[in-house]
């Protein structure tokens, strides 16, 4: 009978050894932040930081639904500690929807209208919309910081040159003219590197994406003032290894602080790859598995 008992015994510490390594690995995490030297750090860390800086750099993935949770929530908390002194600005507005953003806060114009005419983007409504919503249902300042489109495509087509042909008005939705540009800033140089276009083609590739960061800084820097906490939603790109707007917003106001946010996709989440130690300040790595929201 002892003997029976201890078989049983035995068995009984195998099941649970195995349903517990078993649950274990179904303890699956949706994202791990880090600082920009690869330690892991808290929301609260990133947080304490955003509310301490001028403005706040959100480098996003897209189509990446952790990364937007993310952003609302720093929002929320943000605006929990700051109430008005915080504005948002965003690049999925170009400059030329202010107009209709602020028709739209101030209720001149329906939801449906708005949708409309400022050239959303597809994923508007399950990545973009929260973060509007919340602008206006707490009053705040919402900045369209893109340049438009046809001027960025302009731009690939002519180089900078090209802008000195618009008008006062249209000139008056991008960054000043002449634009400052960097052509040796790595990202620009590997963009230049990867077109496989013919050099005459290619090399106004990397201005097209430059006047986008510049225009971008451009709005940032008249939507701040001093003791507001600006926070900017825009690709990774546009900020990752503290180039394209943090370039241009440290060309411009040298005194500035910031802190810049990116994120990334990795088959593990437990420790940051080597590759993306040191690309900001905080990294939110999740996983490649994630779903995608287009």
């Amino acid at each position: 009978m002892y003997k029976q008992n201890s078989i049983f015994a035995c068995i009984w510490v195998a099941l649970l050894f195995f349903s517990t390594v078993a649950l274990s690995a179904q303890d699956l995490k949706a994202y791990q932040i880090f600082d920009k030297e690869g330690k892991i750090v808290t929301f609260q860390a990133l947080f304490q930081q955003a509310s301490e800086n001028d403005v706040v750099l959100f480098g996003e993935l897209h189509n990446n639904p952790i990364g937007h949770w993310l952003q609302l929530e720093l929002t929320r908390a943000l605006h929990a500690a700051k109430q008005k002194n915080l504005v948002l600005g965003m690049e999925m507005f170009e400059a030329d929807n202010q107009l209709l953003i602020d028709e739209y806060f101030s209720g001149l114009i329906a939801e449906r209208n708005f949708v409309a005419e400022a050239r959303v983007w597809s994923n508007y409504h399950t990545d973009i919309k929260p973060l509007v919503e919340f602008a206006r249902e707490n009053g705040l300042k919402l900045m369209a910081t893109n340049v438009p489109r046809r001027y960025a495509a302009l731009v690939n087509r002519e180089g900078f040159e090209g802008l000195e042909n618009l008008s006062v008005e249209a000139r008056s939705f991008i960054a000043p003219l002449p634009v400052a540009y960097d052509p040796d800033l790595p990202g620009y140089k590997a963009m230049l590197e990867m077109t496989g276009m013919p050099a005459h083609a290619s090399e106004n590739f990397p201005k097209a994406q430059a006047i986008k960061d510049a225009t971008m800084a451009h709005f940032i820097l008249a939507g701040f003032s001093p003791g507001n906490v600006f926070i900017h939603f825009h690709g990774a790109y546009h900020s990752n290894n503290y180039e394209g707007i943090v370039w241009y917003l440290h060309n411009e106001q040298p005194e500035l602080q910031l802190v810049t946010i990116s994120t990334v996709e990795q088959q593990q989440v437990e420790t940051l790859d080597e590759r993306s130690i040191g690309i900001a300040d905080f990294i939110i790595a999740v996983p490649e598995t994630m779903t995608k929201t287009y």
